[in-house]
C-alpha cells in the first residue's frame, strides 16, 4: 500500500501534468515540505518522498525547483529514441515511421528562452539548498527528458535540428550536494543534459544520454563519484564526460560513441581511473587532460577514430587536427597503460595533409607513464552502400565492420613534447613512431620485426 510519501503526477490535485508537470511537482514539493517540517522526530522526521511520473507525454512550462534532501522523481520508461534520425529524414518520409518522437515517461522541455537569466533559467529540474547540512540522496531515475528542438545558432548549418543549440538543460544542480544518484534516465535534445556543481559522492549509472549537445559536466570541483555503465554521445561543440577539479572520480564500462568534441575531458583532474571504457570519436582529442591533471590511471580502454560516415554530418567537426594526438596530456604522474586504439581512417580525410595521426600526445608536465599500449593503425577502404548513405546506424555499422580491404597507414605513436620531461614511455611505439628527447625522458621501443 502506497504511504502518503509516495506522489502519482497524475493524481495530485494542483495541476494539470499533462499541461504543466513542473507546477504538479512543484506543488508535490511544497506538500513534503510542509508536512516534514521538524528535523527530529523520534529519530526521524524528513524522510522525503517518491514522487512516480506514468507513462505519458508531460510538457514542462515551469522549472522545478527542489530544495529537499531524500527526493527520489521516477518514471516507467526511459523512453529514448533518436530525434536527429528522424529529423534528417526528409519529413514526406515521417509517414511511414513507427514512431516520431521519444516516449516512455518523457517529460517535454518547454520553458521560454531567457539569455539574460543564464544557462539556470532553461534547467527543467534545478536543484539547490543554502545551509548545512548539504542536500543530500535526491534521485531521477527511469524517466525521459527531452528538449525537443535545436534552433538555428547563425552557423550556417542548413538544418537547425543539427545544431545542438537550445539553451536547454535536463538536470542543473548548482551546489554542493552528497550522494546524488542519476539512473536509468534519456536525455535526448538538450544543449546540456546534465550539469552539476560541487558533486560528492555522485552516481551516474545506467542512463542513455544522447544527442545532446554536452552530456556530463561536473564542473566547480568535487570528489569520490563515479561515471559507470552509461550510453553516451555528445554533439560536436560539446562533451560527452568533462570534469573539472575533481578527486577520485571513476569512469568506467561507459560506451561513448560520437558525435562529441571529445569522449573524456579532464580539467585539473587528480588521483582518477578511465578504465574498461570503449570510446568512438569521429575526431582527434578523444581524451583530453588538461589544467595540470596529476596522478590518473587510463587503463583496459578501447579508442576507436574514424571518420563521419554519415553525409548530413560530414560538414562538422571538433577543430582539432590529427597532429593533436588521440589522448592529450598537460600534468604530471599519470599513468595511460594496456589501452587498444584503433585509428581508422584514409589517408585523404588527415590533416594537415600528409601528416602522421599522433596516438598519444604529452604536452607538458613530468612522470608520465606510458606502457603496453597496442595500435592498430589502417584505412577505412570502404565501399559504401546506398543503405549506409541514406542511414546514420548502417552507416556507422557499416564503417566499423570494414575490416577486410584496410591497408596500413603511418602514425606517430607517442610524441612527448619539449615541455614534458622526465616521462617514461616503455612498448607503445617503434623507434620511428615515437618522438621523444631521450636525454630528458626514458623510452624503450617496441621491437621490430626482422630486426
Amino acid at each position: 500500500m502506497a504511504g502518503n510519501n509516495y506522489y502519482d503526477v497524475t493524481k495530485w490535485p494542483v495541476g494539470n501534468p499533462y499541461e504543466d508537470i513542473g507546477e504538479v511537482i512543484n506543488s508535490i514539493i511544497a506538500d513534503v515540505k510542509s508536512r516534514q517540517a521538524e528535523s527530529d522526530i523520534n529519530e526521524g522526521g524528513k524522510p522525503g518522498a517518491v514522487i512516480y511520473i506514468p507513462s505519458g507525454d508531460y510538457h514542462l512550462r515551469t522549472q522545478v525547483m527542489i530544495d529537499i534532501s531524500y527526493l527520489k522523481i521516477m518514471g516507467s520508461g526511459h523512453g529514448f529514441t533518436s530525434s536527429s534520425i528522424r529529423f534528417n529524414v526528409p519529413e514526406k518520409d515521417w509517414p511511414g515511421l513507427h514512431e516520431l518522437w521519444p516516449g516512455g515517461s518523457r517529460i517535454l522541455v518547454d520553458l521560454d528562452a531567457d539569455e539574460a537569466a543564464g544557462e539556470r533559467a532553461q534547467a527543467a529540474f534545478y536543484v539547490e539548498r543554502e545551509g548545512s547540512p548539504r542536500i543530500s540522496s535526491v534521485e531521477f531515475e527511469n524517466f525521459c527528458i527531452d528538449g525537443l528542438h535545436f534552433v538555428d545558432d547563425g552557423t550556417g548549418e542548413p538544418n537547425p535540428e543539427n545544431t545542438y543549440v537550445n539553451g536547454k538543460t535536463g538536470i542543473y544542480v548548482a551546489g554542493a550536494q552528497d550522494s546524488f544518484r542519476i539512473t536509468g534516465m534519456g536525455f535526448v535534445y538538450l544543449e546540456h543534459a546534465i550539469t552539476i556543481y560541487h558533486a560528492d559522492a555522485l552516481s551516474i549509472h545506467d542512463n542513455f544520454i544522447a544527442e545532446c549537445g554536452s552530456c556530463i559536466e561536473l564542473r566547480g570541483w568535487g570528489q569520490a563519484s563515479k561515471v559507470t555503465e552509461n550510453l553516451i554521445g555528445a554533439g560536436y561543440k560539446g562533451y560527452s564526460i568533462y570534469a573539472q577539479n575533481f578527486g577520485g572520480l571513476l569512469v568506467s564500462s561507459n560506451n561513448i560513441f560520437p558525435r562529441g568534441k571529445s569522449s573524456v575531458h579532464f580539467d585539473g583532474v587528480a588521483r582518477s581511473i578511465v578504465t574498461g571504457n570503449r570510446f568512438h570519436s569521429f575526431y582527434p582529442g578523444m581524451l583530453v587532460m588538461e589544467g595540470n591533471c596529476a596522478e590518473n590511471l587510463v587503463s583496459s580502454n578501447h579508442f576507436y577514430r574514424s571518420r563521419e560516415p554519415w553525409p548530413p554530418m560530414r560538414q562538422h567537426d571538433n577543430g582539432l587536427d590529427d597532429l593533436y594526438g588521440l589522448v592529450y596530456i598537460s600534468g604530471n604522474y599519470n599513468t595511460v597503460t594496456a589501452n587498444h586504439f584503433s585509428e581508422i581512417i584514409d589517408r585523404e580525410f588527415i590533416t594537415p595533409a600528409d601528416a602522421k595521426p599522433v596516438i598519444i600526445r604529452i604536452a607538458s608536465g613530468r612522470n608520465n607513464y606510458v606502457n603496453a599500449n597496442h595500435i592498430a593503425a589502417l584505412t577505412e577502404e570502404a565501399t559504401e552502400s546506398k543503405e549506409a548513405q541514406d542511414s546514420c546506424y548502417s552507416a556507422q555499422v557499416e564503417a566499423m565492420l570494414s575490416i577486410s580491404r584496410s591497408k596500413e597507414i603511418d602514425i606517430t605513436a607517442v610524441v612527448v613534447d619539449p615541455a614534458a620531461v622526465k616521462n617514461t614511455v616503455l612498448d607503445t611505439g617503434t623507434e620511428a613512431q615515437t618522438v621523444i628527447d631521450r636525454k630528458a625522458n626514458a623510452f624503450r621501443p617496441l621491437p621490430e620485426i626482422g630486426a
